[in-house]
């Protein structure tokens, strides 16, 4: 006896959730949240107006899977950049460059998502998510300032989480002058004096 397979139900999707996703990402930042529409969503993602209420919902839960999804794809080249030096200092200086060269690429609006558009959401879980991408965010620092303490490349009383919080705080600074204008080699040289400050033994 032959099964019958069962036929998927609805029409296949055409268009790609990922890249519209993406598309969206660049909605946002072009207009703000607040001056974004569906319109302006359904024209720059490419959806049909049905399509993306059913598959993404309204703005702010497309607003919140884009801001997700960025904070993943950013935070993962964040981690790989400050994990892949084995020096404490490259590995700072490596970090605070990946935000100068992500603030200042090319074909890209300039600073981040995360920094220059979000905050100015008054909306509570956006908020929520922002403040748990800070914390982790500093963890992550501070764990790599805790290796170069078990490394003997500074001594057992750094003041290892001030620390951290201050390069995550100069990260955002660099990505907020990116914003304004300020050239890429400014702040990249900004950023490697930067990082021989953060490792200054406490007076």
């Amino acid at each position: 006896m032959i099964q019958k397979t069962a036929k998927p139900r609805g029409r296949p999707r055409s268009f790609d959730e990922t890249g519209a996703l993406e598309k969206a990402t660049q909605v946002f930042w072009s207009k703000g949240y607040d001056g974004v529409t569906i319109d302006d969503l359904v024209a720059g993602m490419g959806v049909g107006r049905p399509s993306l209420y059913a598959v993404f919902g309204d703005k702010r839960a497309i607003f919140l899977r884009v801001l997700r999804a960025y904070a993943e794809r950013k935070g993962a080249l964040a981690a790989k950049a400050l994990q892949a030096p084995q020096r404490l200092r490259d590995s700072i200086a490596a970090f605070l460059r990946y935000n100068v060269e992500s603030a200042t690429e090319k074909g890209s609006a300039r600073g981040c998502l995360l920094i220059c558009v979000a905050p100015l959401v008054n909306d509570a879980e956006v908020q929520r998510f922002l403040q748990s991408a800070a914390t982790g965010g500093a963890a992550l620092l501070e764990r790599r300032f805790r290796d170069g303490m078990s490394a003997g490349e500074i001594p057992s009383g750094f003041p290892v989480a001030a620390r951290a919080i201050q390069v995550a705080d100069l990260a955002r600074g660099l990505t907020m002058r990116a914003q304004i204008g300020t050239p890429r080699k400014t702040l990249l040289k900004d950023a490697d004096e930067a990082a021989d400050l953060v490792l200054l033994p406490r007076v």
